[in-house]
């Protein structure tokens, strides 16, 4: 089993996910929300790549407008995606 991401790691990430999109950020919360006690340190890899991608091209992938392609098909982040995209 993956190791949990402690206490100040997941501070530093929450702040690192920050976007200039509200659109993202609901997405964000709700993922935190959700996973934030249970966040292993391999999910929190696969959402910091991510949060490397463009305001609109992260939303395009959250909202299932375009499909993950290139580095984007790595198991993690597909995980942490489709974490990110479940409904309410």
């Amino acid at each position: 089993m993956d190791a949990l991401i402690n206490d100040r790691a997941l501070s530093k990430l929450r702040w690192r996910c920050r976007r200039g999109l509200l659109e993202n950020d609901l997405f964000i919360e709700r993922f935190f929300t959700r996973y934030e006690s249970r966040l292993t340190q391999r999910q929190a890899d696969g959402l910091l790549v991510l949060m490397d991608l463009s305001d609109n091209d992260l939303l395009d992938l959250l909202l299932a407008r375009h499909q993950p392609e290139g580095e984007l098909l790595n198991d993690d982040i597909l995980e942490v995606l489709r974490m990110m995209q479940e409904p309410r």
